[in-house]
């Protein structure tokens, strides 16, 4: 197996007295893409928001590469820009068209020039089939074109890793599937990724492992075809019994 990009070892989580995460180990090799799911409230977006550090560690080591990103009073920054995180909301500047919105963070965060950067996010609205809205502004936009414009801006910082905490579930049934496609093109490209998802069927499509999360821990793992037609734990199965047709 290649060497893990990501490793979490132990990690734990808690919000007052709720334990959110409990204990959580996890390694995701370079281009890997691994899916979690599991009903609402079982840690699979605090899991990805302690992953890139937007809420720290109670317990616990993330490790990428061979740097410990979960240690105390480290400059997060750099962790930052190497792993780009999309939620379900847009979170785009209403007032901003989406190129302007692509190219606020390289500016600011980069110190790219705006003139310099451009040719490279023109040729990723181009790759995900945005070249002709990237001056339009937000509410000009469908949900899924505003996803995918979303997802453009935190490719526009060249992350090593991206996670995508349920970035379909806000859009209306007939946008998920451009959402995806998307998704699709980064896995041919190679990038490592970490996604909570509702869409069993992408999941069961695409995924190299999946993650069945369930009162902060994750209860099972293993390829798709595994975890959905033969699951070894019974928590696993009644899930899956209750989401899945028959």
């Amino acid at each position: 197996m290649p060497e893990a990009k990501l490793s979490l070892r132990a990690v734990t989580k808690s919000f007052g007295t709720q334990a959110v995460l409990k204990g959580i180990d996890l390694e995701v090799s370079e281009g890997e893409m691994v899916c979690l799911i599991g009903a609402s409230g079982s840690g699979k977006s605090t899991l990805l928001r302690c992953i890139n550090q937007l809420e720290p560690v109670d317990d616990g080591t993330v490790w990428l590469d061979d740097l410990d990103i979960s240690e105390p009073g480290l400059d997060l920054g750099p962790v930052r820009r190497r792993i780009g995180i999309v939620f379900q909301s847009f979170n785009l500047f209403p007032h901003m068209t989406a190129m302007e919105n692509v190219l606020l963070a390289p500016r600011r965060v980069l110190g790219e020039t705006p003139h310099a950067f451009r040719p490279q996010a023109e040729e990723l609205f181009a790759r995900f089939g945005l070249a002709a809205h990237q001056n339009k502004y937000p509410d000009q936009l469908s949900g899924g074109q505003q996803q995918r414009v979303a997802i453009i801006r935190a490719l526009a910082m060249r992350p090593e890793m991206m996670l995508f905490d349920e970035i379909t579930s806000a859009l209306d049934p007939e946008l998920v599937g451009e959402v995806l496609d998307v998704l699709r093109q980064l896995r041919q490209e190679g990038m490592t990724m970490i996604l909570a998802t509702h869409e069993m069927g992408f999941a069961r499509e695409l995924a190299d492992r999946v993650c069945f999360m369930d009162g902060g821990v994750i209860v099972e793992q293993g390829p798709p075809e595994q975890v959905f037609n033969a699951p070894k734990v019974a928590r696993t199965k009644a899930f899956l019994r209750s989401i899945l047709p028959n």
